[in-house]
């Protein structure tokens, strides 16, 4: 037994034990989050072992007592009935589950075949102690690597795992052998927590066989890995007071099959990243766009197999964007077809198999889907709550998917209500409320995706039979009329509302909203009983719907007019450069001191107070004002924490060595398409010679953008 790392924590909140546990829980659960080329873990089984029994076995394998009866051994842990009842994690206990045959006796055959193996599973404290405790835990996982161009169907693994409370510590057995498994004792490890003194505790980290250490460099990293990634990992969460408020990733489907079929999806679609002609970041959009289908692909084909049915799903896309998703869902042969109420650049490249339509969508009778199977609500924002009340309304057959994104009422932003909750997992919360007032069963899932809003809401099933569908359609109305009432609030004399008529949104401060919010009943004049029968005889659901606009605003800065921009740019920079901060560097290219005066720094605040009323308040009905102006201009400035500086593009050049393939691939594309402001306007030029720069010296290197390209081609 060899220790390869040791960690002291100071625990100052109380919160181990228990902390170190949901620590290693991550790591026996979700090992991916540590280990990115882990897909993830599969939990087959879990039991309870008995200290006493094992003892007398391996007491027993060096030769049987006088008169004492051979045991069985066609149990399914060490002998039989002492693997406990073995039931699947999170479930009842119950009858053992029929588990292969082959791995049944692996734990007894290791651990009475060596002593020193028994005592290292006990941990070196419980060998200084005559009490045991209570019986260990022992699960069966399976380890699931991502697949690669190298290795496109890697090989799952299965480890036994023997967690260990009442001694602090949890064992990791690897299985070895296709047809005959047996344990892999050259990379079993175990994890352990003791307790120092007062606030001082202490994670370690042993390996069995330390010099015989067998790396893959995926499943089985090195051990130094171990020792120290993993090992201040668990360090670090052990002594965090964090509670997830989502479930693990991809917990509803196979992580086998998403991982496989992920791998394909992206290999095909890839080239989508070279000819992305929306301005957006395109690894972003595609790579977020193939994992989404991926994880429909997988439910639904689950879904298939359960429900016995062949026939591919047929789907409708609310809000689709840019229309890689229904691209993709209908290339893999999904009948379907997107609405959005803006056509985007990309649609042209789809082709006629990838229909897509203009359209607003408004939550009436007419726009029903009773044809089709799956309604699917990607970032579909004003759309979001009313997914579930069309899927609901369009056939009792119908299911939804949503993966809510910006926060949208019924009939406007969604206010909070609950201080105690963020407003992502309060607003999550209001879907599935949504969902079940509608008749679903609501699944919550976290996908895999780069974005801070990954959590899915599905529709798969309803709670009520198909004759109640009237009633429960009375009581989704009466539910969206409450939500209209609760978040229009009329002005009167004695409201802060700032105009009359106007909306107010409520938030968790109740004595800041009016009490007729929490009435049952609407206003007096809001919503009169003949307008609503005349609204609802029209087939129209709600008054106050504003979908987007079809022409899209942009307040991002971007549409103010070029010369006030370089105004407001060129008046920010000389106040910088005042500071006369000279900074000496050696460049990069021709290896010279070049002395270049980068100027000093000037808060936001400061820099405010140096511009007129006029301008600022021109800024600030943009979004985000001044500082998305100078943050917008990246050439010239950095906006680091507060405070403005001139860009001095030598670090750049430095930094850039170390950036991954694609973003240097982005950056020669726009390599010499502007022209560059520091040659132009800075009284020292540019700090880069010409050759080393990425923006124009002048008009005559000034180059065609890769982006203008793309889109000639596509007209």
């Amino acid at each position: 037994m060899g220790l390869i790392g040791q960690v002291m924590v100071t625990d100052s909140g109380s919160l181990l034990p228990l902390g170190f546990w949901s620590a290693v829980a991550v790591w026996v659960e979700r090992p991916h989050v540590v280990n990115k080329r882990l897909c993830g873990s599969r939990l087959e089984a879990s039991g309870r072992l008995s200290w006493t029994t094992l003892e007398e076995t391996t007491a027993a394998s060096k030769g049987p007592l006088p008169g004492a009866e051979p045991e069985r051994r066609d149990g399914v842990g060490l002998v039989l009935g002492q693997w406990g009842e073995v039931q699947a994690p999170g479930t009842p206990l119950g009858p053992p589950l029929d588990l292969d045959p082959s791995w049944r006796n692996l734990f007894r055959d290791f651990v009475t075949n060596d002593e020193e193996a028994l005592h290292f599973l006990r941990g070196c404290r419980a060998e200084k102690q005559p009490d045991l405790g209570p019986e260990p835990e022992v699960i069966l996982r399976t380890l699931i690597p991502k697949p690669s161009t190298l290795c496109p169907l890697p090989a799952p693994k299965k480890e036994i795992v023997v967690k260990d409370v009442f001694n602090g510590a949890i064992t990791f057995l690897p299985l070895e052998g296709e047809q005959h498994l047996k344990v892999k004792k050259s990379n079993v490890y175990q994890i352990q927590l003791r307790h120092n003194k007062d606030e001082e505790w202490c994670i370690s980290m042993f390996v069995f066989c330390p010099e015989r250490w067998d790396s893959d460099g995926v499943i089985y990293p090195k051990s130094s890995w171990l020792g120290k990634e993993l090992l201040s990992k668990l360090a670090k969460w052990s002594v965090e007071n964090k509670k997830n408020e989502f479930k693990s990733t991809l917990s509803l489907i196979s992580l086998m099959k998403y991982s496989q079929i992920y791998q394909e999806l992206k290999e095909k679609y890839k080239e989508m990243v070279k000819v992305w002609p929306e301005v957006t970041d395109p690894e972003k959009f595609v790579y977020e766009d193939v994992a989404i289908a991926t994880y429909l692909l997988v439910l639904w084909e689950e879904e298939r197999v359960k429900t016995g049915v062949t026939e591919k799903q047929s789907f409708i896309d609310l809000g689709c964007g840019n229309g890689l998703l229904v691209h993709i869902l209908s290339n893999e042969g999904h009948p379907g077809r997107g609405i959005d109420v803006r056509r985007r650049k990309i649609w042209n490249m789809y082709g006629p198999q990838t229909q897509l339509e203009e359209s607003a969508i408004r939550p009436n009778d007419t726009y029903l889907f009773p044809e089709v199977d799956w309604l699917i609500g990607n970032h579909s924002d004003e759309l979001t709550p009313w997914i579930p009340v069309i899927a609901a309304r369009s056939s009792y057959s119908c299911r939804f998917f949503v993966l809510p994104c910006c926060f949208f009422d019924f009939t406007g932003k969604y206010s909070r209500r609950q201080s105690k909750k963020t407003q992502y997992r309060e607003y999550l919360d209001f879907i599935k409320e949504v969902g079940f007032t509608c008749g679903f069963h609501v699944e919550e899932d976290c996908l895999r995706i780069p974005s801070t809003k990954r959590v899915c809401l599905i529709g798969k099933s309803r709670t009520y039979p198909a004759t109640e569908e009237a009633l429960v359609d009375k009581q989704r109305t009466e539910y969206i009329d409450r939500r209209q009432f609760t978040v229009q609030i009329p002005h009167s004399e004695d409201s802060s509302c700032s105009s009359p008529g106007s909306t107010v949104e409520t938030n968790h401060c109740d004595h800041h909203v009016s009490l007729n919010c929490l009435r049952d009943e609407p206003p007096k004049g809001q919503f009169p009983e003949n307008e609503r029968k005349e609204s609802q005889e029209n087939g129209i659901w709600i008054n106050g719907f504003q979908p987007r606009d079809k022409i899209e605003q942009v307040r991002n800065c971007a549409s103010l007019p070029r010369d006030f921009i370089d105004h407001i740019v060129l008046k920010v920079a000389n106040l910088l450069l005042n500071g006369k901060q000279q900074n000496p560097r050696e460049d990069p290219c021709g290896g010279s001191l070049k002395t270049w005066n980068r100027g000093g720094s000037l808060s936001l605040a400061e820099v405010a107070n140096q511009l007129d009323r006029e301008t600022l308040q021109r800024l600030k009905r943009e979004c985000g004002g001044l500082q998305t102006l100078l943050k917008n201009n990246h050439q010239v400035f950095e906006v680091v924490n507060g405070r403005v500086y001139i860009r001095d593009w030598r670090e750049e050049k430095a930094a850039k060595k170390n950036h991954p393939e694609a973003k240097r691939r982005l950056s020669s594309e726009a390599f010499k398409t502007r022209l560059c402001w520091f040659f132009i306007h800075h009284p020292d030029g540019c700090s880069l010679t010409s050759e080393s720069c990425s923006y124009a010296h002048g008009v005559q290197e000034l180059r065609q953008s890769h982006t203008l390209k793309k889109i000639k081609q596509i007209q």
